[in-house]
Protein backbone atom coordinates (compact mmCIF):
# COMPACT_ATOMS: atom_id res chain seq x y z
CA UNK A 1 0.00 0.00 0.00
CA UNK A 2 1.18 3.65 -1.05
CA UNK A 3 2.06 6.25 1.35
CA UNK A 4 -1.43 8.21 2.14
CA UNK A 5 0.08 11.60 1.47
CA UNK A 6 2.15 13.07 -1.41
CA UNK A 7 5.65 13.38 -0.59
CA UNK A 8 6.16 16.52 -3.19
CA UNK A 9 4.53 19.32 -4.28
CA UNK A 10 3.37 19.12 -7.85
CA UNK A 11 6.38 20.73 -9.63
CA UNK A 12 3.37 23.20 -11.68
CA UNK A 13 2.96 25.12 -7.92
CA UNK A 14 6.24 24.25 -6.21
CA UNK A 15 8.65 25.26 -9.22
CA UNK A 16 7.69 28.83 -9.56
CA UNK A 17 7.79 29.20 -5.97
CA UNK A 18 11.04 28.25 -6.24
CA UNK A 19 12.63 30.19 -9.06
CA UNK A 20 12.02 33.29 -6.74
CA UNK A 21 13.66 31.33 -3.83
CA UNK A 22 16.60 30.58 -6.36
CA UNK A 23 16.97 34.31 -7.28
CA UNK A 24 17.71 35.53 -3.42
CA UNK A 25 20.68 33.29 -3.40
CA UNK A 26 19.76 30.38 -1.57
CA UNK A 27 20.59 27.20 -2.30
CA UNK A 28 18.69 23.24 -2.03
CA UNK A 29 21.26 22.85 1.30
CA UNK A 30 20.80 26.09 2.57
CA UNK A 31 16.94 25.32 2.67
CA UNK A 32 17.70 21.60 3.94
CA UNK A 33 19.19 23.10 6.88
CA UNK A 34 16.77 25.96 7.43
CA UNK A 35 13.74 23.22 7.88
CA UNK A 36 16.38 21.62 9.95
CA UNK A 37 16.83 24.93 12.00
CA UNK A 38 12.71 24.98 12.50
CA UNK A 39 12.02 21.52 13.73
CA UNK A 40 15.09 21.60 16.55
CA UNK A 41 12.96 25.25 17.71
CA UNK A 42 9.81 23.31 17.54
CA UNK A 43 11.34 20.34 19.47
CA UNK A 44 12.61 23.55 21.69
CA UNK A 45 9.21 24.66 21.91
CA UNK A 46 7.62 21.99 22.85
CA UNK A 47 9.47 20.30 25.68
CA UNK A 48 8.49 23.79 27.29
CA UNK A 49 4.68 23.71 26.79
CA UNK A 50 4.75 25.87 23.57
CA UNK A 51 2.70 23.05 22.06
CA UNK A 52 1.12 25.57 19.21
CA UNK A 53 4.60 27.40 18.37
CA UNK A 54 6.10 23.76 18.31
CA UNK A 55 3.35 22.81 15.55
CA UNK A 56 3.48 25.42 13.61
CA UNK A 57 7.64 25.62 13.58
CA UNK A 58 7.29 21.77 12.42
CA UNK A 59 4.73 22.87 9.48
CA UNK A 60 6.99 25.90 8.60
CA UNK A 61 10.08 23.17 8.44
CA UNK A 62 8.09 20.42 6.54
CA UNK A 63 7.45 23.05 3.87
CA UNK A 64 10.69 24.00 3.39
CA UNK A 65 11.68 20.21 3.11
CA UNK A 66 8.74 20.06 0.12
CA UNK A 67 11.12 22.51 -1.35
CA UNK A 68 14.72 22.05 -1.63
CA UNK A 69 14.30 19.28 -4.23
CA UNK A 70 12.02 22.10 -6.83
CA UNK A 71 15.14 24.78 -5.50
CA UNK A 72 17.42 22.12 -6.61
CA UNK A 73 16.10 22.33 -9.96
CA UNK A 74 15.57 25.76 -10.35
CA UNK A 75 19.21 26.35 -9.30
CA UNK A 76 21.07 23.27 -11.40
CA UNK A 77 22.33 22.37 -8.10
CA UNK A 78 21.11 18.94 -7.38
CA UNK A 79 23.64 16.78 -5.88
CA UNK A 80 24.02 13.41 -4.27
CA UNK A 81 25.14 14.91 -1.23
CA UNK A 82 22.48 16.98 -1.48
CA UNK A 83 20.41 14.06 -1.54
CA UNK A 84 21.96 12.53 1.32
CA UNK A 85 22.49 15.70 3.49
CA UNK A 86 18.78 15.85 3.21
CA UNK A 87 17.57 12.06 4.00
CA UNK A 88 19.75 12.64 7.15
CA UNK A 89 18.34 16.22 7.59
CA UNK A 90 14.76 14.87 8.03
CA UNK A 91 15.86 11.78 10.40
CA UNK A 92 17.34 14.55 12.96
CA UNK A 93 14.30 17.16 12.11
CA UNK A 94 12.16 14.37 13.30
CA UNK A 95 14.55 12.88 16.26
CA UNK A 96 14.62 16.66 17.61
CA UNK A 97 10.39 17.06 17.94
CA UNK A 98 9.72 13.45 19.16
CA UNK A 99 12.52 14.90 21.48
CA UNK A 100 11.18 17.73 22.57
CA UNK A 101 7.37 15.89 23.61
CA UNK A 102 9.44 13.42 25.81
CA UNK A 103 11.46 16.04 27.53
CA UNK A 104 7.92 17.62 28.38
CA UNK A 105 6.85 14.34 29.44
CA UNK A 106 9.33 13.87 32.09
CA UNK A 107 9.47 16.69 32.83
CA UNK A 108 5.64 16.15 33.87
CA UNK A 109 6.71 12.60 35.49
CA UNK A 110 5.21 10.88 32.73
CA UNK A 111 5.74 7.56 33.19
CA UNK A 112 4.20 5.74 29.87
CA UNK A 113 4.34 8.54 27.12
CA UNK A 114 8.25 8.45 27.01
CA UNK A 115 8.24 4.87 26.80
CA UNK A 116 5.79 5.29 24.04
CA UNK A 117 7.57 7.80 22.50
CA UNK A 118 10.87 5.55 22.36
CA UNK A 119 8.53 2.99 20.80
CA UNK A 120 7.56 5.76 18.12
CA UNK A 121 11.20 6.51 17.51
CA UNK A 122 12.35 2.84 16.98
CA UNK A 123 9.78 2.71 14.73
CA UNK A 124 10.77 5.77 12.45
CA UNK A 125 14.03 4.88 12.06
CA UNK A 126 13.25 1.71 11.09
CA UNK A 127 10.90 2.65 8.82
CA UNK A 128 13.56 4.62 7.19
CA UNK A 129 16.49 2.33 7.78
CA UNK A 130 14.26 -0.57 5.71
CA UNK A 131 13.93 1.34 2.97
CA UNK A 132 17.14 2.25 2.25
CA UNK A 133 18.31 -1.22 2.91
CA UNK A 134 16.67 -1.92 -0.05
CA UNK A 135 17.66 1.25 -2.08
CA UNK A 136 21.46 0.61 -1.58
CA UNK A 137 21.05 -2.88 -3.37
CA UNK A 138 19.34 -1.46 -6.54
CA UNK A 139 15.48 -2.05 -5.87
CA UNK A 140 12.74 0.60 -5.40
CA UNK A 141 10.29 0.61 -2.15
CA UNK A 142 7.93 3.47 -1.82
CA UNK A 143 5.40 1.22 -0.18
CA UNK A 144 4.52 2.17 3.34
CA UNK A 145 1.32 3.28 4.99
CA UNK A 146 2.59 5.33 7.70
CA UNK A 147 5.29 7.26 6.31
CA UNK A 148 7.22 10.77 7.42
CA UNK A 149 4.27 13.12 5.76
CA UNK A 150 1.96 11.41 7.51
CA UNK A 151 3.92 11.61 11.21
CA UNK A 152 4.88 14.96 10.18
CA UNK A 153 0.92 16.31 9.47
CA UNK A 154 -0.18 13.89 12.36
CA UNK A 155 1.67 15.58 14.62
CA UNK A 156 1.83 18.96 13.83
CA UNK A 157 -2.29 19.04 14.11
CA UNK A 158 -2.20 17.20 17.43
CA UNK A 159 0.07 19.84 18.65
CA UNK A 160 -2.04 22.87 17.56
CA UNK A 161 -5.01 21.28 19.00
CA UNK A 162 -3.51 20.20 22.27
CA UNK A 163 -3.85 23.56 23.87
CA UNK A 164 -8.00 23.72 23.53
CA UNK A 165 -9.93 23.29 25.98
CA UNK A 166 -11.62 19.95 25.60
CA UNK A 167 -8.33 18.56 23.27
CA UNK A 168 -6.36 17.30 26.35
CA UNK A 169 -6.37 13.96 25.08
CA UNK A 170 -5.51 14.44 21.07
CA UNK A 171 -1.35 14.31 22.26
CA UNK A 172 -0.83 11.30 24.11
CA UNK A 173 -3.07 9.36 21.23
CA UNK A 174 -1.20 10.55 18.95
CA UNK A 175 2.07 9.40 20.81
CA UNK A 176 0.25 6.04 21.15
CA UNK A 177 -0.67 5.80 17.29
CA UNK A 178 2.89 7.01 16.50
CA UNK A 179 4.03 4.16 18.78
CA UNK A 180 1.97 1.58 17.09
CA UNK A 181 1.71 3.05 13.58
CA UNK A 182 5.52 3.23 12.98
CA UNK A 183 6.46 -0.03 13.63
CA UNK A 184 4.13 -1.34 11.30
CA UNK A 185 5.15 0.44 8.98
CA UNK A 186 8.78 -0.73 9.49
CA UNK A 187 7.08 -4.53 9.17
CA UNK A 188 4.91 -3.70 6.20
CA UNK A 189 8.39 -2.30 4.63
CA UNK A 190 10.24 -5.46 5.54
CA UNK A 191 7.12 -7.51 4.00
CA UNK A 192 7.86 -6.17 0.81
CA UNK A 193 11.07 -5.83 0.48
CA UNK A 194 10.32 -9.86 1.14
CA UNK A 195 8.40 -9.88 -1.86
CA UNK A 196 11.21 -8.00 -3.89
CA UNK A 197 13.76 -9.90 -2.76
CA UNK A 198 12.84 -13.19 -1.86
CA UNK A 199 15.29 -15.99 -4.02
CA UNK A 200 17.89 -13.42 -4.95
CA UNK A 201 21.56 -14.10 -4.16
CA UNK A 202 23.79 -11.32 -3.20
CA UNK A 203 26.76 -10.19 -1.81
CA UNK A 204 26.69 -8.79 1.76
CA UNK A 205 25.58 -4.96 1.57
CA UNK A 206 27.93 -2.93 4.26
CA UNK A 207 25.91 -1.61 7.19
Amino acid sequence: MPSLIPHAIPRRYADPVAKVIARTGMTPDMITAGGLALNVLAGAAIATGNFAAGGGLILAGGALDLLDGAVARATGESSLFGSVFDATADRYAEAANLFGLLAYYVAQGDRVQPLLLFAAITGSIQTSYVKARVEAIGQQLNEGIFTRSERVLLLAGALLLAGRPGWGWVLPATVWLLAVMTNLTAVQRLYHAWQKLRGQLGAEVPH
